[in-house]
C-alpha cells in the first residue's frame, strides 16, 4: 500500500506535522546559535576593554574577587538570579536554562582562543563588533521562543508582582547592576554606554530578520509572555 496522507480541504495532516517539525528544528538551531553567538560576543567586549553590557560589568568585577573565569561567573549568577523567580512564580523553558549554562560556557572558550588587544585600531572594532553580534545573537533566541533567559525573566516577573513598569524595574536593576560591578572592578565606559543605546533598535532589527514563521502563515517572534518588552519596548 502507498503511503497515504490525510487531507480535508487544504489541511493536510502530514505536511502540517512536517512542517511543525521543521520549524521546532529551526527554532532549536537559533536558540543556541543565538546563546553561543552571545557569549561569543560579551568575550569580544572584554577584550575590547572599552566597556561591558550592565551585567558583563558584573561578572567582571566578581570574577576579580572569586578567582573564576568570567563565564563561570555569569553561569553561577544566572543560576541565582533563576532561584529569584521562585518566589516571582515565574516559569522557565529550555531557552532559560539553556541561557545559563551556554553563554557562560561559550564565552569561556571564545576568551582562551581570542588574543589580546592592545591597539585602540584594533579594540574599537571589536567592541562595535561585539555590540552588534549582541544585537543578532539576542534577535536569534528570543525569537526562537523558548522562554525568557533569566535575568529578562526577573524584571518581567517584578513587573507583573509589583505592577511597576518594565522600564523603572529594568533601569533600577541595571543601574544597580552596573554600580555593583564597577564598585568591584568591572570596567565601564563608552561601550557600556553605545551597548545601552544601540542594543534595543539592534534586537529589534534581529527579531524581525529571525522570526520564525507560525503554522497559520502568519510570522511570530515570541511565545506570550516572552521578555521582548523588557528588552525592547520597555
Amino acid at each position: 500500500m502507498g503511503q497515504s496522507t490525510f487531507s480535508t480541504g487544504t489541511f493536510s495532516l502530514r505536511g502540517y506535522l512536517l512542517s511543525t517539525q521543521g520549524r521546532l528544528g529551526r527554532r532549536l538551531v537559533q536558540l543556541y546559535a543565538g546563546l553561543t553567538l552571545y557569549g561569543v560576543s560579551s568575550a569580544l567586549l572584554v577584550e575590547a576593554g572599552l566597556g561591558l553590557e550592565p551585567w558583563g560589568v558584573l561578572h567582571q568585577g566578581l570574577a576579580g574577587h572569586t578567582g573564576l573565569s568570567i563565564g563561570t561567573v555569569s553561569i553561577v549568577v544566572g543560576a541565582v538570579v533563576l532561584l529569584l523567580w521562585i518566589p516571582l512564580r515565574q516559569r522557565p523553558g529550555l531557552g532559560t536554562v539553556s541561557n545559563v549554562f551556554v553563554i557562560g560556557l561559550a564565552m569561556n572558550a571564545a576568551l582562551a582562543v581570542l588574543p589580546d588587544a592592545h591597539a585602540f585600531a584594533v579594540r574599537i572594532p571589536l567592541m562595535a563588533a561585539g555590540i552588534v553580534l549582541n544585537g543578532a545573537a539576542t534577535g536569534l533566541y528570543i525569537a526562537a521562543s523558548f522562554g525568557a533567559g533569566p535575568r529578562d525573566g526577573l524584571m518581567t516577573g517584578l513587573h507583573r508582582r509589583t505592577g511597576r513598569s518594565i522600564r523603572l524595574i529594568r533601569t533600577a536593576i541595571e543601574v544597580a547592576v552596573v554600580v555593583t560591578g564597577f564598585a568591584l572592578g568591572g570596567t565601564i565606559g563608552v561601550g557600556t554606554l553605545l551597548y545601552a543605546v544601540s542594543i534595543g533598535p539592534l534586537a529589534q532589527l534581529f527579531l524581525k530578520v529571525f522570526a520564525v514563521p507560525a503554522a497559520s502563515g502568519r510570522s511570530t517572534v515570541v511565545a506570550t509572555g516572552s521578555p521582548e518588552r523588557a528588552i525592547l519596548r520597555p
